[in-house]
Formats: structure tokens, sequence, C-alpha cells
């Protein structure tokens, strides 16, 4: 099996590093990552300029480029024969109404329109608690498993979302459910601050509204959530 991995942290990400390691316990990994982040890029892509390509490693390269730049590119021209996309592991939930803002999310979306099934993987990240990659990576690995043994509906995606866990204060001991759920539809909590003429965003992630039974409350409440969306 071949497996794109992208992200949209940028290449030298610490979640990219994870996802590279997990997918190789997987299949042969190659590796077409963003030379610069691309945080809330949506589905932005690059045609009016030259995309950059270098090479940083064995079947690994950056690009001056988003996320869907970087799927676009490795699928129509640099590696045709991939069998999956994966994206991640992004630094920060990607939920809900963050899926229209999402590069993370962008990547195998872009990835569903060429015809390859993708899997978007973030983690959600509670402030003031430390972050554990390798907790992330053993939480992630059955879920990726268990999606690639069941494939995806045509034009579908993936969207899988890490629960922040306290390892100090055992949270991990135990595996987090897996829950099968709907993006929310609430939006996020919009404010600003207001400083003269400049306006800064003031909204709290965490404090967003929640649908009971969608993907908000239960990765909120300590769950990894799957979501299948679908290209209509």
């Amino acid at each position: 099996m071949r497996i794109l991995v992208t992200n949209d942290d940028g290449w030298d990400a610490p979640g990219l590093a994870t996802l590279k390691s997990l997918a190789g316990r997987i299949g042969d990994v190659l590796v077409v990552a963003p030379q610069d982040p691309h945080s809330y890029a949506g589905h932005r892509v690059t045609t009016d300029c030259p995309l950059v390509l270098t090479e940083t490693g064995t079947q690994e390269f950056t690009l001056s480029g988003t996320p869907a730049d970087c799927v676009r590119l490795a699928v129509s021209t640099l590696f045709p024969d991939i069998d999956w996309v994966f994206s991640g592991i992004n630094r920060g939930g990607n939920l809900g109404a963050d899926l229209f803002t999402s590069a993370t999310v962008a990547a195998v979306r872009e990835a569903a329109l060429l015809g390859r099934p993708g899997i978007a993987v973030s983690q959600y990240v509670r402030k003031g608690v430390a972050l554990d990659w390798d907790l992330s990576a053993e939480m992630a690995l059955p879920v990726i498993a268990q999606l690639i043994a069941e494939g995806c509906p045509s034009k579908g995606y993936w969207n899988v979302n890490l629960p922040h866990l306290d390892v100090d204060k055992n949270d991990a001991r135990e595996s987090p459910a897996v829950v099968r759920c709907d993006p929310d539809n609430e939006p996020l909590d919009v404010r600003f601050r207001r400083e003269g003429n400049c306006f800064h965003y003031a909204g709290s992630y965490p404090g967003r509204r929640k649908t009971p039974g969608r993907d908000v409350e239960h990765c909120f409440s300590g769950s990894i959530t799957v979501s299948c969306l679908q290209l209509e």
C-alpha cells in the first residue's frame, strides 16, 4: 500500500512526523508537505504562479503551496499510483464548522475529488495540558487501520479527531471510545475585541456551542470522533 502523507502545519511539524511514523507501520510512505504553515487556508489552490518542489529525504518533498496543492501535484504527477492520502496530524481540532476552513481536511477532500480515499487526523488541544504525540499515534493507529479495512465510499473521505487526554491525571489509563458521528452544524464562538480601527478575534474555541450527539460534544468529552464526509 502506497500512502501519501501531507499536512497544513508545515513540513517540520511534530504532528507530521507522528503521522509519517504511523503510516510507515501500514505501508510505503511518500511525503509532500507544505513548506510553510497553512492553517485555516481551507481549500485554496495555486494556479497563478509556479510551485517549487524541494526534496528533503527519500520519497519526501516540500512544496511552496497549500495542502490541496500538495495532493494535486502528488496524485496527478509525482505519485499517480498512490492508494491512500493521510493528512495531519493537525495540532488542534477540526470539528464541525472547522471543516470549512481546515486545510488539513481540504487535503483529503482534494484526494476524494481526484478519486483517492483519504483520512484527515486532528488532535484537539486543551490549553495548559501537555500534548503527547506518541499517545496521539497510539489512539489513531487502530482507528486508521479500521477505516482502511472499510475503505471509502465513492467521493467520500474520513475525518478523525483525537481527544486531548491528560496523562498526568491518568486520563489515558483506558483507551477512549471511538464514536461515529456527524459534524456539528453550530457556529464557532465569533466575537471580536476592538482596539481603535483594529479588531482582534476573541472567541473561545472550547466555548463553542455543542449539539448533543455530534463531533464537538463527543471529542470535548474525551472520545475519538470519526465522521464520513461526502462530496455532494
